[in-house]
């Protein structure tokens, strides 16, 4: 098992991009959501590593063994409100066994670092309301919420 002193938190790389889209699907089984398309690997390595295209950063938990234990995706967004970009946190997910071992903190840390060097003031994130290991982690950390359902519309 992996706690905060063995992991490593660092970028994803292309060759993460099979066992990062492995990490996801099992994300949304955790959350109970629909899997992710069969593609998912080719199509995050357009938003990953597309060059100028590319505007998802993405940072993962490493066992000292060197396999993928978790992620933390985000890309800067804006705010009318606030007149002021922000970073938003998509994911964040550790596989089973790897919670509660002081990981968590570290790649919310990894995105907070990612924020200030984009000179950006705030990381937003949102979490189903069933998901309460990861209301009572965010509280621990300090962090707000604010309450809002989110829609989704098909353009297609």
């Amino acid at each position: 098992m992996t706690d905060a002193a063995s992991a490593r938190i660092r970028p994803a790389r292309v060759a993460d991009l099979p066992r990062l889209a492995q990490l996801a699907a099992e994300h949304a089984a955790y959350e109970g959501a629909a899997p992710p398309p069969a593609d998912l690997a080719r199509r995050l390595e357009r938003l990953l590593f597309g060059g100028e295209t590319a505007r998802l950063r993405c940072l993962v938990a490493e066992s000292g063994d060197g396999d993928l234990i978790g992620y933390a995706s985000c890309a800067p967004e804006v705010s009318t409100w606030d007149g002021a970009e922000y970073l938003h946190m998509d994911c964040l997910f550790l596989r089973d066994g790897h919670r509660g071992l002081g990981i968590g903190p570290l790649l919310v840390r990894a995105v907070v670092a990612e924020a200030r060097e984009l000179g950006l003031g705030q990381v937003q994130w949102q979490t189903p309301p069933t998901n309460t290991d990861a209301i009572r982690f965010y509280d621990r950390l300090g962090a707000q919420a604010k309450e809002k359902r989110r829609y989704f519309l098909p353009v297609d």
